[in-house]
């Protein structure tokens, strides 16, 4: 059993008008097996929050502790906290030129891992997640994400989590841009590397309609920086009919480039 656990997280990041406070004082606990999805509207904070846990430089942490399995993770680097078990599949993943998906993906096992897989059996793990994830096996030869659609880079985010293997997810709107066959290939994916290790799993959300494929344990309100309600699955449904306005500081608009 794993445990992540932040706690009073705060976090800014410069703007042109200044340095803006984004996170203010955040507090989860989510354990290993756990699927929590976190939902709110535009800017609330959401995608910061998982950069932030991610190590992203743009994202300064001010106060605040995130632990994994007792460990620091704010005195990491991005790679020390990948190494130590996080793992976040990015909104926008972006292009790598010049490297092979294969010889990606096997660096990233052997820096995880410690040790390089051995190429018989780590071809056919390969092979076989991305046939399960219905990718063109030519996409291995390929540069990471060059060239790739919206929905085949969210394919290569699952294939890393299937084959990185690691204690916990943070899926920043996986859901986005992806048409129904794309969505349910994708969630089943995760649902595999779930049911495979025990993965705990933070799902960033606008919407329902991955919550239909992948179920979430808790459904948490994300807002103004913190969280600010928490439910059952049901409550994915009561945001779905009722939205966030109920949520925003009075005043306050639902977009925003920040976040």
């Amino acid at each position: 059993m794993s445990t992540l656990q932040i706690k009073d997280l705060v976090a800014s990041v410069e703007t042109k008008d200044g340095r803006k406070r984004i996170l203010k004082g955040v507090n989860l606990t989510v354990n290993s097996g756990e699927t929590h999805a976190i939902m709110g509207p535009n800017g609330s904070g959401k995608s910061t929050l998982a950069y932030t846990l991610a190590g992203h430089p743009k994202y300064e942490v001010e106060s605040g502790q995130v632990l994994l399995d007792g460990q620091d993770l704010l005195a990491m680097t991005p790679d020390e906290r990948a190494k130590a078990g996080l793992f976040l599949a990015m909104q926008y993943p972006v292009e790598v030129p010049g490297v092979s998906m294969t010889n990606f993906l096997r660096t990233a096992k052997t820096e995880i891992d410690g040790k390089a897989p051995a190429i018989r059996t780590w071809t056919r793990e390969l092979t076989d997640a991305m046939k399960r994830l219905k990718m063109d096996p030519k996409f291995a030869t390929r540069s990471v994400n060059e060239g790739f659609s919206g929905g085949e880079k969210k394919r290569a985010e699952v294939l890393q989590l299937e084959l990185l293997r690691p204690k916990f997810a943070v899926l920043d709107e996986t859901d986005s841009g992806l048409d129904v066959d794309a969505l349910r290939i994708v969630s089943e994916g995760v649902n595999r590397a779930k049911e495979s290790t025990g993965l705990g799993i933070l799902m960033v959300t606008h919407y329902t309609r991955i919550l239909k494929y992948i179920k979430p344990d808790i459904v948490h309100v994300f807002a103004d920086g913190h969280f600010v309600k928490t439910g059952g699955p049901e409550l994915a449904d009561e945001l779905e009919e009722q939205g966030y306005d109920q949520f925003l500081p009075e005043g306050a608009g639902s977009e925003s480039a920040l976040a």
